[in-house]
């Protein structure tokens, strides 16, 4: 395997032994080998460039110039794409008009990865898994189009026109390009992200992200220690590396025993129950994530090792550092519904399609959200059949939840019966829902369909039909008039008692 992936890897071949004794193609050894050495670079930035020791503008250049070094070693020059990409944005951004400047840049960046994307799969290694250089220009298109929005808010906007996350957000002057790229391409993120807000980023560098934080822990103990210490960030990137090591071996463990294809092998359906067919399509799909919880685990432990991350503490005292992590994988494999799969599934992203997107989309914004993840992801069309679903599924599950859950509210036993079912029926959604993304092509992902009879699609388009609900904006605008009529309604009263009050006065005078 990897003799056979070193021609497609364009970065450097200094590991290309590592990678033939471990069998692993080069350009993954590559992604990990940096991704550790960028560790240990993040301990040295903590304590030996501080911002209570050096200057936000050496740790800028420094977190910058890492970050093209890691890229250059990954990817070679395609690494220039990265530049190519932030400088254009940052043209728009400078010279387009503050009122539609986020608009064009939104254009110009998702524009320039899908051509990056289109000629990547469809003119060199169509198919191939590998650690191209379009994945750290998917991190950077949500940090770039993040940013111009949260420009706009900021310096065209009033604060009465922007909802509490959108003025924590918001950004009053145009950052600098040094800032502009250090925020892009730093050595934390560069890889593998995660996506950050650029205020959290520049309070990082600036040494000002702990301040805010000590004041929100709720058991009193912002006063004691840790008000006058920062918290150390080592406790939770071991535990973190802990989970990346135990994610690695179940992954290399399992992946090659319980292959995702299997479950359009010919043989296999059919001689194989469909119950049978069921329990193993999800073990596959179980075997399949424990690679994305090592590298999402990982970009974590990396930032968190360089002191980015820290969110306040727990009722304990105990620091969090939580605020850039993209996944919680116990609420992952737990979860009981379909969205609250999704919201624990890379979850920086999911941030990010509702920022840029579900809020501010005035047109049923759910399937303009899953149309701008499936373009963002790639120009596979099993992303786009994975995403289609995804819609059907999303308002099936919001049907069920609004009329058949509360039926099983009455009691504890009632709802653990309840939070039995819809576990496994979510678990078995989303393993179904992500085949075509696994498989990427056309032609299998409806093989595997046909196999199960679309069964899915249409139980989810007949629940659709059966079990009709309000969108959440018509029901936060019915919650908001009721509301205004109950406080004109109190008004009212108040008035006619005054007026009350004063006649009765009028008589007794």
């Amino acid at each position: 395997m990897a003799t056979q992936t070193t021609a497609s890897c364009t970065g450097s071949t200094l590991l290309q032994p590592i990678s033939e004794i471990i069998n692993l193609p080069l350009d993954q050894v590559n992604f990990v080998a940096c991704q550790l050495f960028a560790l240990l670079m993040a301990v040295w930035f903590r304590l030996y460039l501080h911002p209570s020791k050096t200057s936000p503008f050496i740790r800028h250049v420094v977190a910058t110039l890492l970050g093209f070094y890691l890229a250059l070693f990954c990817f070679g020059w395609y690494s220039l794409h990265f530049l190519m990409q932030s400088g254009l944005s940052y043209s728009v951004m400078v010279f387009a008009g503050l009122e539609h400047m986020h608009k064009y840049c939104f254009i110009v960046t998702l524009g320039y990865l899908i051509l990056c994307q289109i000629t990547r799969v469809y003119v060199f290694d169509y198919g191939m898994y590998s650690a191209d250089f379009t994945g750290p220009m998917m991190v950077i298109t949500q940090k770039i189009t993040s940013l111009a929005f949260e420009i706009h808010d900021g310096l065209t906007k009033r604060e009465g026109q922007l909802t509490p996350s959108q003025k924590y957000l918001a950004i009053s002057r145009m950052p600098s390009l040094l800032e502009y790229l250090s925020y892009n391409c730093n050595f934390m993120g560069i890889l593998a992200g995660p996506t950050c807000s650029y205020n959290d980023y520049m309070a990082f560098i600036e040494g000002t992200g702990y301040q805010p934080r000590h004041q929100e822990n709720a058991n009193g103990k912002e006063n004691g220690k840790y008000k006058q210490s920062e918290p150390s960030p080592k406790n939770d990137v071991i535990s973190k590396l802990c989970t990346c090591a135990i994610s690695l071996f179940i992954y290399l463990s399992l992946c090659k025993l319980l292959p995702v294809e299997r479950s359009i092998n010919d043989d296999f359906v059919n001689n194989t129950p469909f119950h049978l067919q069921v329990i193993y399509l999800y073990l596959a799909m179980l075997a399949l994530r424990p690679k994305y919880y090592f590298v999402w685990t990982l970009a974590d432990a990396i930032n968190n090792a360089a002191g980015f991350g820290f969110n306040g503490y727990n009722k304990d005292g105990s620091p969090r550092w939580d605020l850039i992590s993209n996944l919680r994988i116990l609420d992952i494999e737990f979860a009981t519904s379909f969205k609250l799969f999704l919201d624990n599934w890379n979850i920086q992203t999911a941030l990010w399609l509702k920022r840029v997107c579900y809020e501010r989309c005035p047109i049923n914004p759910t399937a303009a959200t899953f149309l701008l993840s499936a373009m963002w992801h790639g120009v596979y069309p099993g992303y786009y059949l994975t995403f289609l679903t995804g819609i059907v599924m999303t308002m099936a599950a919001r049907a069920v939840r609004h009329n058949i859950r509360p039926y099983f509210l009455v009691s504890d036993s009632h709802k653990r019966i309840y939070d039995v079912i819809t576990w496994a029926c979510t678990q078995v959604a989303i393993s179904y829902t992500v085949v075509p993304f696994v498989l990427l092509a056309v032609g299998p992902s409806f093989k595997f369909y046909r196999s199960w009879y679309f069964c899915l699609h249409l139980l989810c388009l007949l629940v659709v039909v059966a079990l009709p609900v309000k969108s959440r904006r018509r029901q936060a605008k019915a919650q908001q008039d009721g509301l205004q009529k109950d406080s004109l309604q109190e008004n009212q009263t108040e008035h006619n008692s005054t007026d009350n009050n004063c006649n009765q006065k009028d008589k007794a005078t």
